[in-house]
């Protein structure tokens, strides 16, 4: 196999690769390009970068930093080029697969040669490619014994595959350099593929030297001190751009879930009961349901009491009255809890401790409206506040 290719690329020629030019800096190599006079251009910075042996890349990245500065001035350039697959090359250097092939055949002589012969001689790869393109060129026929068999001579036939690639090659992949027709045909064979390359020309800008003096950023104490601020060269500030945008702030998932809930009991008919009072009185808060006012819950360990005002002006008498029997000698059933009620301990403002403080209230108003006690659907989710140990996981109010 690899005696038979060597032997293939004595007949066919090869290309070599020009030798590159000596690295040198981007900007030190931009600088100097543009310093020859005021109207030195560079017409691209591809070919630039070739020129130099410079990557391109950084030469477009060090051209948009100087321009920054003013330095010089860009103007973005797009071309585009084919450039050659990996199977292109190989048939710009050793022939196309069908070249092989039929060299293959003509070396073999009268006898031709059979598919596993030929595979074995140039790969089942050119095989498969090269003998359907002889065929088709009616360079081989195919004996009745299955073998192929060359009717053409080398010096009848040429490469054109090779050629078109070749010239597409010196022509730096200019789409120009074929017709549509053998671009068509080279691109149905997936040899070549379109390529559109970014590049910029470049001209002086109006703050152009050969040499780049960084420019300061920030005022500083030191310069101020020294008096170098005077012959330092600074950045320009641009006092009229607009900061970037500031939203409106993010609700807190827990308040993403009350939304949510709020949103599922009113669509089921629930009434949202009036929870905007953070302080309430131990009336409500406790004695209303029934807690006992020795309770360890009322402590000061466990509830924030309110200093000023210290207790409430009002609660409603009659039911102050009944909730004070029953927590002293009981009633429909209870016997209480059996001590002395005090009104200064029920008039106690606190932060109130549970919701429920609100639930007392609406029953007692439910059962004192107009017309007698009507049944209701309500709920209530908001802050209640506790007098707990602060850590990771725990607040005092929730």
């Amino acid at each position: 196999h690899l005696r038979f290719h060597s032997r293939v690329r004595s007949i066919l020629k090869t290309q070599h690769l020009p030798t590159p030019f000596t690295m040198s800096d981007p900007e030190s190599a931009i600088l100097a390009a543009l310093s020859a006079s005021p109207e030195a251009t560079i017409p691209d910075t591809y070919t630039f970068s070739s020129t130099h042996n410079l990557d391109h890349n950084q030469v477009v990245g060090v051209s948009k930093s100087l321009e920054g500065d003013a330095y010089v001035k860009l103007t973005e350039l797009s071309t585009s080029f084919f450039v050659l697959g990996k199977e292109a090359d190989s048939i710009v250097n050793d022939g196309s697969q069908e070249m092989c092939v039929l060299a293959a055949l003509i070396e073999a002589g009268e006898g031709g040669l059979s598919m596993s012969d030929l595979q074995g001689l140039v790969g089942k790869d050119v095989c498969k490619i090269g003998m359907g393109n002889c065929l088709k060129n009616k360079w081989a026929k195919k004996e009745k014994d299955g073998k192929l068999v060359a009717v053409v001579k080398m010096e009848d036939v040429k490469d054109e595959v090779r050629e078109l690639l070749q010239q597409l090659k010196e022509g730096g992949g200019d789409p120009k350099s074929l017709d549509d027709k053998d671009v068509t045909a080279l691109k149905r064979r997936k040899l070549i593929s379109l390529v559109t390359r970014k590049s910029y020309s470049i001209v002086r800008g109006p703050s152009y030297s050969s040499t780049r003096v960084k420019r300061a950023a920030d005022l500083t104490k030191e310069m101020l001190d020294s008096g170098k601020w005077k012959e330092t060269p600074f950045k320009e500030y641009n006092f009229k751009t607009l900061g970037e945008s500031v939203g409106g702030g993010y609700l807190h998932p827990l308040l993403k879930v009350r939304a949510e809930f709020r949103k599922i009991l009113m669509e089921m008919g629930f009434h949202e009961m009036p929870t905007n009072k953070w302080v309430e009185s131990s009336f409500w808060n406790f004695d209303s349901l029934f807690q006992p006012q020795s309770h360890p819950a009322r402590d000061a360990h466990d509830t924030f009491f309110i200093k000023e005002p210290a207790q409430t002006v009002l609660v409603p008498e009659e039911y102050y009255d009944k909730v004070k029997t029953m927590h002293e000698v009981g009633g429909s059933g209870s016997i209480g809890y059996r001590y002395d009620f005090k009104r200064e301990e029920a008039f106690k403002n606190l932060l109130r401790t549970h919701t429920t403080a609100v639930s007392s209230q609406m029953l007692y108003k439910l059962a004192n409206q107009k017309g007698g006690f009507q049944p209701a659907r309500y709920f209530s989710i908001d802050r209640v506040f506790r007098n707990e140990t602060m850590d990771a996981t725990h607040l005092c109010e929730f």
